[in-house]
């Protein structure tokens, strides 16, 4: 049996989905990069059942292997205080933040083993897109490492379409590293993808309802 066969996604609804969570993050964040000292902290137990915060994870049949955040409407006034810098300063963020209905998406870590395998972090993508759509919005914003070597920054830009747009020396994490902030337009995304005719696009979109599709055509 294939590994794509194998895996599934859930959004963490209860304590059981947590602890799934941490095992992840305390492999990843805790044990490997040393972001964090407390893996529990990422994930506390009030985020369980919030209407604004979704935690995604992966398994590979009843094991758990990657983890996804999205945080919906979150606050962005916080990047001003981590010393926001932007790379294109003809962007205007208070109209884009005006505009737009905004998520955040991070906190994104798949084990070691199974970084290689892009249908994981494509299948914790889906879930992701799919709800964030459902819901309306039409952007997501992220932060990925720059000197990291598993950040998912090519994915995000060479597969999905995110857009550097600033950089910014501090954060929530315990690193050193630069932090390069991303944009993605969602319905531009799915233009691009549908356009490209891949299999990710087929992946992420394959069982939509034709209302969801519609949202962005």
């Amino acid at each position: 049996m294939s590994l794509r066969d194998q895996i599934s996604v859930f959004r963490i609804e209860d304590e059981t989905g947590r602890e799934k969570a941490r095992e992840v993050l305390a492999t990843t964040y805790r044990e490997e990069k040393h972001w964090v000292e407390d893996e529990g902290g990422q994930i506390p137990a009030e985020d369980v059942g919030r209407k604004d915060i979704s935690w995604f994870v992966v398994c590979a049949e009843d094991k758990p292997i990657g983890v996804l955040r999205v945080l919906y409407d979150p606050p962005l006034e916080l990047y001003a205080q981590y010393g926001f810098k932007l790379i294109d300063e003809g962007i205007d963020v208070e109209a884009f933040i005006q505009n737009n209905k905004i998520a955040e998406i991070g906190r994104f870590a798949v084990l070691p083993g199974y970084r290689k395998h892009i249908v994981v972090v494509a299948a914790l993508m889906k879930s992701a897109v799919t709800e964030t759509i459902e819901r309306g919005y039409t952007h997501y914003i992220t932060d990925v490492f720059e000197d990291d070597p598993h950040s998912p920054l090519k994915f995000h830009t060479r597969v999905m379409g995110f857009q550097p747009v600033a950089t910014h020396d501090v954060g929530e994490l315990n690193s050193k590293s630069r932090r390069i902030t991303l944009i993605l337009d969602l319905k531009a995304a799915y233009g691009r993808l549908k356009t490209k005719g891949n299999w990710i696009f087929r992946f992420l979109t394959g069982d939509w309802p034709e209302a969801l599709h519609r949202r962005l055509a």
